[in-house]
């Protein structure tokens, strides 16, 4: 325990604590790191950068744990959204599908599919390479390949350490906005 006069201890630990504190050295312990590291809670609105309802509040404001825009920042709102293309990777039953876009919620929204596995940030050269890459596995002509071993490690890959791919997607379009300033 931590001496508070003379040397004297503060008081009777908190539990079973990793460290014999008392309860008003643990309420100080937990303010420093606070304003240390900040803590997690849900923003006041919504993040005007990239949506996300998730924020880091710090003693001198909010940021975004999305996509680390400052709360309160002004966007400009005389320029067009940020462009952040990218490949998708859905799956439909047997298949993965293999397609790029700048607007991913409207065109995912007219393709029929079970689930978005991943987003890999890149243009249609990306695109191309991963068509080539997976050449062997590809349906037709069409951008379907079938969900063999290979693609299927790929896209874990992709997706290693990325719980949501949407949250990816929100923070590189936060990122854009903030390096365009």
């Amino acid at each position: 325990m931590l001496p508070v006069d003379d040397a004297h201890p503060c008081g009777a630990a908190v539990g079973d604590a990793p460290f014999p504190l008392c309860p008003a050295h643990v309420a100080l312990v937990a303010e420093w790191s606070s304003t240390e590291w900040g803590s997690q809670d849900l923003l006041p609105e919504a993040c005007r950068a990239c949506g996300s309802r998730l924020g880091v509040r710090y003693p001198s404001g909010w940021i975004c744990a999305a996509c680390e825009w400052r709360v309160g920042d002004v966007l400009d709102d005389g320029l067009p959204p940020p462009r952040v293309d990218v490949v998708y990777y859905l799956r439909f039953r047997d298949r993965i599908k293999i397609g790029t876009t700048a607007n991913p919620r409207q065109r995912l929204g007219r393709i029929r599919h079970d689930e978005l596995l991943a987003f890999e940030r890149g243009d249609r050269l990306i695109e191309h390479r991963r068509h080539e890459q997976f050449a062997d596995l590809r349906r037709g002509r069409s951008e379907w390949f079938t969900a063999a071993d290979e693609l299927e490690a790929h896209v874990r890959g992709l997706s290693a350490g990325v719980v949501d791919p949407w949250s990816l997607y929100a923070r590189w379009l936060g990122e854009a906005a903030a390096l365009r300033g």
